[in-house]
């Protein structure tokens, strides 16, 4: 008898303030989870395709995208692709900023991405590990991942006026627990662009878990150019720079992230 495979441990990635490393965030958890030998689909929700440009895909040659998946019932299985960084991913061009409108009319829209996640499930293909990387705000798209995901996880820059949108995010969470996914957890708050010598940033941190009585997934991510450098060779950081501080970071929380999943 065939043992069906454990479903993946879906994780969005989301905070509707843009500039906080998210992106970033996605493209380095996936490589250091598939360092790890845990198998990874990124799945980018952004219409500016920040995540496949950062992977080495440019968006503008490809035909077809998570947008044909979500609203013209494309199978999921014909548009992901694999990536020199050892992760899937299910590719976002600007198109996708077409599907918030045609998802608004749709009844179930908030399921349009779990039932694209069990439709792989169902079609055999096994994923340890799915990151959703939310857009930039609190739209359809954005619902429709906290409701696929297990829990989600809020990169925050550290600097006060970051995290007065996370109050919101967290209505959004609130919402979607009492509507479509009572299950979703939120597994904390990633410091991101860290400048360690200050100490305001460590204050904001501080303030944060007591604000909102939210874990902080440590370490913080340090700032630094090699971040900036990596989308450019179509890479993460754990690949163009292995042994800096940023990719060690990221390591660490993939370590942390797996003992979460574990929990």
């Amino acid at each position: 008898m065939n043992s069906v495979p454990a479903p993946p441990t879906i994780l969005a990635v989301a905070n509707q303030k843009g500039g906080v490393a998210k992106t970033t965030s996605v493209a380095s958890i996936g490589a250091a989870l598939a360092e790890r030998g845990q198998s990874v689909l990124l799945v980018d929700l952004d219409p500016q395709a920040c995540l496949t440009f950062s992977l080495g895909i440019d968006p503008e040659d490809l035909e077809l995208s998570v947008h044909h998946v979500l609203t013209k019932g494309t199978a999921v299985g014909e548009v992901i692709i694999a990536t020199d960084d050892g992760v899937d991913l299910l590719p976002a061009t600007i198109e996708l900023a077409r599907a918030e409108a045609d998802l608004l009319t749709r009844t179930g829209r908030e399921h349009v991405l779990r039932g694209v996640m069990e439709d792989l499930q169902a079609a055999g293909t096994h994923y340890d590990w799915v990151l959703l990387d939310c857009p930039p705000s609190l739209g359809v798209l954005t619902v429709a991942a906290l409701t696929a995901a297990d829990g989600v996880l809020i990169p925050l820059q550290c600097e006060t006026l970051s995290h007065r949108g996370v109050g919101q995010l967290l209505d959004t969470v609130h919402d979607v627990r009492r509507f479509t996914n009572r299950d979703l957890a939120v597994w904390g708050v990633l410091p991101t662009l860290y400048d360690g010598r200050t100490n305001h940033a460590r204050a904001v941190l501080d303030t944060i878990s007591e604000t909102y009585e939210l874990e902080v997934v440590e370490p913080p991510i340090p700032k630094t150019i090699k971040f900036a450098e990596a989308p450019a060779a179509g890479r993460s950081i754990l690949a163009t720079s292995r042994t800096s501080k940023g990719a060690e970071a990221y390591r660490e929380v993939a370590g942390a992230l797996i003992a979460r999943a574990a929990r």
